[in-house]
């Protein structure tokens, strides 16, 4: 129960209410002193007869004008009203104490992290946004400010404000401290934004969890801080160009030009003009013309698909990777950049130079590092981390709740070629998206041809790992499939003419029973 007592503001008519309490026994839950000369009791139920005589004990109170029964302490009404506020914002709201450990979180930041409540409580924030250094921002100046953060590979608003509270000499002493998530599309606000205090600049929106994508995402951060040509190879969709932008802007060259151009979408003749320019009064342009090596001077420039360049072209690039120069169509000096070449291919450029359809020359050139981007059947394990990426970016933009998915879906999913890799996944999750009716996505809404179902073998291995463990999760499932048929150990040994010991203790290792 809550009981109201008004009262003069005497000393000791505090005690004596407490005192009355004790006398009976009574358990004091709580206590909260109003400034308007009220104080609220919060206790145990009582049966009937024992509160109405505590109620006519507490009148005879000198000093106590009145008291009743109410349902909510005031802090206890404050904090609902508050905490129904923040349930109901649509942006992500945590708070943390000054440990950075997360005492409250929203709805919208469990939905945002994937987490139910009792996971996220008592969390270092660190292990929701591991970009944000706590420690760091609690030895700085404690300010408020805003920066662009990356989450699950969608770009967010960061806000941070501190709260402060006074203490009994009116000083203002941080208490804890709010963190307001918006997704950056949505966000307004005046104030400017800080550069993140560590992030990768461009790699934390590559998403995955497969062995191979840590191995690639690990190796090309650690090529961009080199100056070397870098070559990229991978099919169609593996995110080539997204990746060697992610290289500039983590190298040295940042701040500088990063431009792309494909070498099989123009003739000759345009593309060298693009990428050297070419003098005053040539093709009747009085002022002449820049070309890209000119413009990213500094920075970076992507050759997107070098392995369809024409052998004019390949003689004047080999000629730039020589020392640095060229000279623009129609002059005869010759100019010096500083630009790092990025290249990629989804041909096997090594062959196409064996066979003569590129230059070897240009080729060793470009083959100084190297990375492999590994096409996404070879990595299913990311299946499920691009699904969630791509359907919470495409619900978000078609103004829709993002969808639950089918137990079976990623499954299904993974059991695919995508030859169009992660822009065909991406395409696919956007089209059925659109045609979802009841909240819930199912394989059914990706309609996907029927030769794209891979039969049993070895494009349904799980790839990840060792050879070893790659061997024995094939050897398990050939084991389990043959069981059904030879339900024992010895039929199964018989079989498989191998020894009732080995496919006994095989069967064990594996954990395959009859059912």
């Amino acid at each position: 129960m809550r009981l109201e007592v008004f009262c003069e503001d005497r000393l000791g008519l505090t005690r004596e209410l407490l005192d009355i309490l004790a006398s009976r026994n009574i358990d004091l839950r709580g206590i909260e002193i109003d400034v308007s000369g009220i104080i609220y009791l919060n206790c145990p139920d009582i049966d009937f007869e024992t509160f109405s005589e505590l109620m006519a004990q507490i009148r005879m109170i000198s000093g106590v004008k009145d008291v009743r029964k109410v349902q909510f302490m005031p802090i206890e009404r404050h904090n609902t009203e508050l905490i129904s506020l923040l349930n109901n914002l649509p942006d992500a709201v945590l708070s943390i104490d000054m440990k950075g450990t997360i005492d409250m979180a929203n709805y919208a930041a469990l939905s945002l992290f994937g987490k139910q409540k009792q996971d996220v409580i008592g969390l270092p924030i660190t292990g929701l946004i591991p970009s944000f250094n706590f420690a760091r921002w609690l030895e700085g100046n404690k300010a408020r400010y805003r920066e662009e953060i990356v989450l699950n590979g969608l770009d967010y608003i960061f806000e941070m404000m501190p709260v402060h509270i006074r203490n009994d000499l009116s000083e203002s002493v941080l208490a804890s401290t709010m963190i307001i998530l918006r997704v950056k599309d949505h966000a307004s606000s005046g104030m400017p934004l800080q550069l993140p205090l560590s992030h990768d600049l461009g790699f934390e929106h590559f998403v995955g969890v497969s062995n191979r994508h840590k191995q690639l995402i690990n190796q090309a951060k650690k090529l961009s801080l080199l100056e070397q040509p870098l070559l990229i190879e991978g099919e169609t969709g593996t995110g080539k160009e997204m990746l060697a932008r992610a290289c500039h802007n983590r190298s040295e060259r940042a701040a500088f030009p990063f431009l792309v151009l494909s070498c099989a979408s123009m003739p000759d003749d345009v593309a060298e003009t693009e990428l050297f320019g070419h003098a005053p009064g040539t093709f009747n342009h009085q002022s002449g013309h820049k070309g890209i090596f000119e413009l990213a001077d500094g920075g970076t420039i992507f050759l997107d698909e070098i392995g369809e360049m024409s052998p004019h072209l390949q003689i004047k690039l080999l000629r730039f990777l020589q020392d640095g120069t060229f000279r623009r169509v129609g002059e005869e000096h010759e100019q010096h950049v500083d630009v790092r070449i990025i290249a990629s291919t989804r041909h096997n450029l090594a062959g196409l130079a064996e066979s003569g359809q590129f230059r070897e020359d240009l080729f060793y050139r470009l083959n100084v590092l190297t990375i492999g981007i590994p096409p996404l059947r070879e990595r299913p394990a990311d299946i499920q981390p691009l699904l969630e990426l791509f359907a919470t970016k495409h619900a978000r933009q078609m103004g829709m709740k993002k969808p639950q998915f089918d137990d079976d879906i990623v499954d299904k999913l993974s059991h695919c070629p995508w030859p169009g890799n992660m822009r065909q996944l991406e395409n696919v999750v956007l089209r059925a998206l659109t045609e979802i009716q009841d909240g819930v996505l199912s394989i059914e809404h990706f309609h996907l041809p029927k030769a794209e179902k891979i039969p049993d073998g070895v494009s349904q291995l799980n790839l990840e790992g060792s050879l070893d463990e790659i061997m024995s999760d094939y050897e398990a499932k050939v084991l389990a499939k043959l069981f059904q048929s030879f339900p024992s150990s010895r039929k199964l040994a018989k079989r498989l003419s191998v020894s009732h010991t080995s496919i006994a203790n095989k069967l064990r290792d594996y954990q395959i029973r009859k059912n």
